[in-house]
């Protein structure tokens, strides 16, 4: 029977984390605070049929309504003036965002045209890991029929991990797909 993250976390990584790194209490163990997944959105200043859509399709990937991000400054250059819909984020915690990590580890990465697996160089500094996505098509809740355009996404992992090398080591035991450096 496979276990869900949480489960597994608490059960596997945090003594195997122990072990590996010497922390002397359960409370050093590196974990996942929150996942946030953004999206920009260009021509939604033209066409607010687009950020419509694009909503729609990030509440059909995150399972919650997504925020409107509006610009906080005109930006002439880009015909962007100040209050304009700029873009839309989804921040995960909790059950949604062990749920979404299931889904995107064992069904969306591998849906991804000639993976080979995900950048081990995605890392910050601060142990969180920023993967961005070309398009929304490999996620199986979005049918192709109601894609007007493809659009690309970021995905933010938060964790509580200190350094690259303890945020890898958690996520590797999560089951995330690295490849070798």
């Amino acid at each position: 029977m496979k276990l869900d993250l949480k489960s597994l976390y608490k059960q596997e990584i945090v003594p195997a984390m122990i072990e590996a790194f010497g922390y002397k209490n359960i409370e050093q163990v590196p974990k996942i605070v929150k996942i946030s997944i953004n999206r920009g959105i260009g021509e939604a200043a033209k066409n607010s049929k687009e950020l419509d859509a694009s909503v729609a399709e990030l509440t059909l990937i995150a399972g919650q309504r997504p925020m409107v991000n509006k610009s906080r400054k005109s930006v002439a250059g880009f015909k962007i003036r100040d209050g304009m819909s700029v873009g839309s984020s989804v921040t995960l915690r909790k059950v949604q965002m062990y749920t979404f990590l299931t889904k995107f580890i064992h069904i969306i990465l591998p849906r991804i045209r000639d993976f080979q697996g995900i950048d081990p160089n995605g890392f910050d500094g601060r142990g969180n890991y920023n993967i961005g996505l070309k398009e929304q098509l490999i996620f199986p809740e979005i049918s192709y029929d109601d894609v007007t355009q493809l659009r690309g996404l970021d995905i933010t992992i938060v964790t509580t991990a200190k350094t690259d090398e303890e945020a890898h080591a958690l996520l590797k035991a999560f089951g995330m797909p690295f490849t070798k450096l």
